[in-house]
C-alpha cells in the first residue's frame, strides 16, 4: 500500500477543531516541524496536545501557541517557552504536567492496549492527587491511565512509501511510541526511499502503525542553547 502523501498540507487536510495530537520531539530534536507549519496554516482550534515538551517561542509547537491553536496540553517539561508560562499564569491554558518516565511508559502503554499501570513515580507528590495508590511488597505505588491520540505527528529520518521508519540518534525520542498510540500516524521524513531499501533490521517503526508518508521541507538544525567558553590564554 502506498502510503506517500503529496504534501504536508494534504497529509494533515482532516485534523479537525478539538482533536488531540500527540507530537514528536525532545527540546528541538526530532520535532515534526513542517506538519506544525501545515496545521498552523489550516488553523484549526481547540486542539488537546500531548508532547515531552511546547519547545521554544517562534518555533515548532510555539507556533501553535501563539496562533491559539491549543486549548491542553499534557507534557514532562515546558520551561523553555517563555508564552506558554504566561498563559498558564493567565488560567489560557489548561496544563497537565507528567514526570517524563511516566509519560513515556502512559504514551507506550496506549500503543501496546494497556489500559493502565502502577509505577512508584510521584507516590507522596502532587502527581499522585485523586489517584488511586496501592501498595505492591510493602512499597506504595499510584496508577497512571494509558494515553491514546486522534492523531499522532512524528518526524523520522528515512521512510518509504510503506510506512516503515528510521530515526537518526536522539531524534527518536518519543517519535516511536507516539507512532503506536495513535488512530492516524502521519510520519514526516527527511528522505523518502522505495519499499526494499531500508534494512528491516534498523526499521524503527513498522508501516503497520503509519497511515501516511509525507517528505518535510527546509530543516532548521537548531540548538536551544550554546555556551562558549574564552580559552585560556
Amino acid at each position: 500500500m502506498n502510503k506517500l502523501v503529496a504534501d504536508v498540507d494534504a497529509a494533515v487536510a482532516d485534523v479537525r477543531d478539538g482533536a488531540t495530537l500527540m507530537l514528536g520531539g525532545f527540546g528541538l530534536c526530532g520535532v515534526p516541524e513542517s506538519l506544525i507549519g501545515a496545521l498552523v496554516r489550516k488553523g484549526v482550534r481547540n486542539l488537546r496536545t500531548i508532547s515531552n515538551n511546547m519547545g521554544v517561542d517562534g518555533y515548532g509547537m510555539g507556533l501553535m501557541l501563539e496562533a491559539g491553536m491549543i486549548a491542553s496540553h499534557i507534557a514532562s517539561y515546558v520551561g523553555e517557552n517563555k508564552l506558554l508560562e504566561k498563559m498558564l499564569l493567565e488560567g489560557k491554558i489548561d496544563l497537565t504536567l507528567v514526570p517524563q518516565g511516566t509519560l513515556a511508559e502512559r504514551i507506550r502503554a496506549g500503543g501496546a492496549g494497556i489500559p493502565a499501570f502502577y509505577t512508584p513515580t510521584g507516590v507522596g507528590t502532587v502527581a499522585a492527587e485523586g489517584k488511586e495508590v496501592r501498595t505492591f511488597d510493602g512499597r506504595p505505588y499510584v496508577l497512571e491511565h494509558a494515553l491514546k491520540a486522534d492523531f499522532a505527528l512524528i518526524k523520522a529520518w528515512k521512510g518509504d512509501r510503506l510506512g516503515n521508519l528510521v530515526y537518526r540518534k536522539t531524534a527518536r525520542n518519543f517519535n516511536p511510541m507516539m507512532a503506536a498510540a495513535a488512530r492516524i500516524t502521519i510520519a514526516e521524513v527527511e528522505e523518502v526511499v522505495e519499499p526494499g531499501v531500508l534494512d528491516p533490521d534498523h526499521v524503527h517503526t513498522p508501516g503497520i502503525y503509519v497511515q501516511r508518508v509525507v517528505a518535510g521541507l527546509r530543516y532548521e538544525k537548531r540548538i536551544e542553547r550554546r555556551t562558549v567558553r574564552r580559552t585560556q590564554a
